[in-house]
């Protein structure tokens, strides 16, 4: 039961009851209603900004956010592990790989040359971790110019080891004749006593003397330039053009097993031991040729002869003998 208001009226000199009318009944709940709402929207709007309350999305895109943050960790540990792996390569491609292949090293300046000109990373700024990510991509850019670099060098070993193992190849490296066909170095290169006039005559390659047949060996890969006895004094001679300048000489023949023209490998059987033209007996005339000069022959045997038997050999071919043509 409502309580009954009443208010004192000076003019009676009496108390009358408060009469409510409807209309500011109403007025009154209305006005309670709407300070009730706006009260309401103030207060949610506090809470939404405030850390206390989260929605649903704000949860989803923290969860989000966290697993980015997790995703990027990760990424920095494989991109250190990645420079650290290609600073080790390309440590090995200048200090050894290019170093034996006798190629320049690639400048420090050059591996780590940055971007110039435009700022390539201005539609990264503007976010609230612009910095983070602007430094991440400009990492990844450098790591993978570095591995261009590296792949192009890498490409330059290629081409250079397999030059490299073509000239060792064709390097005349080993003795034309056997051992167990040798009777004897008669004579080496240099001065030497010829065997017809008598007088002193440089000797300008190796006499093996060998019995009459002993097989001949092209002593490195090449190309068969001369297999004639065209040439004055050389009787039956080939002639085999090894590549970078190279050139042996292989004379007084009874025989050959090649004809110009033909490419041989290191160790292929080319021809026999005779003692054609200006001989004075059975044996094999070799010299080595580079860049067109005469050099000596016996520095060019390390593929085929020990320590010892190196030994030996140069030994009897310093003496100053007598040369068999």
């Amino acid at each position: 039961m409502s309580k009954v208001k009443y208010f004192y009226d000076p003019d009676t000199l009496s108390y009358r009851e408060i009469e409510n009318k409807k209309s500011k009944k109403y007025r009154n709940l209305f006005f309670f209603i709407l300070g009730s709402i706006l009260f309401g929207l103030l207060g949610l709007t506090i809470l939404l900004n405030t850390s206390f309350i989260n929605t649903p999305r704000e949860l989803s895109l923290q969860r989000e956010l966290k697993n980015y943050e997790l995703q990027f960790e990760l990424l920095d540990k494989k991109m250190e592990q990645m420079e650290q792996v290609l600073t080790n390569i390309e440590d090995r491609d200048n200090n050894i790989y290019r170093l034996y292949f006798e190629a320049n090293p690639i400048p420090e300046e050059q591996r780590r040359a940055g971007f110039g000109g435009i700022n390539r990373y201005k539609s990264l700024e503007g976010f609230n971790n612009s910095d983070m990510i602007i430094g991440a991509t400009k990492r990844l850019d450098i790591i993978q110019k570095q591995m261009v670099i590296q792949s192009k060098s890498l490409d330059e070993i290629t081409k250079l080891a397999a030059e490299k193992e073509k000239l060792l190849l064709a390097i005349p490296a080993i003795q034309p004749i056997r051992n167990e066909d040798l009777t004897r170095m008669a004579s080496g290169y240099g001065w030497r006593s010829d065997p017809f006039t008598k007088a002193r005559k440089m000797h300008r390659g190796m006499d093996f003397t060998a019995p009459r047949g002993s097989p001949v060996y092209a002593s490195g890969d090449g190309k068969i330039t001369r297999a004639d006895n065209n040439s004055s004094g050389y009787g039956k001679h080939i002639r085999v053009d090894h590549g970078y300048g190279y050139l042996t000489l292989y004379a007084h023949l009874s025989e050959y097993n090649v004809k110009k023209g033909q490419k041989v490998k290191r160790g292929d059987l080319i021809g026999f031991v005779g003692s054609t033209g200006r001989s004075e007996a059975p044996h094999l005339h070799y010299e080595v040729f580079k860049d067109g000069e005469r050099i000596n022959p016996i520095n060019f045997y390390y593929g085929s002869l020990s320590q010892t038997e190196f030994n030996n050999m140069l030994k009897h071919a310093s003496q100053e003998n007598q040369s068999l043509d």
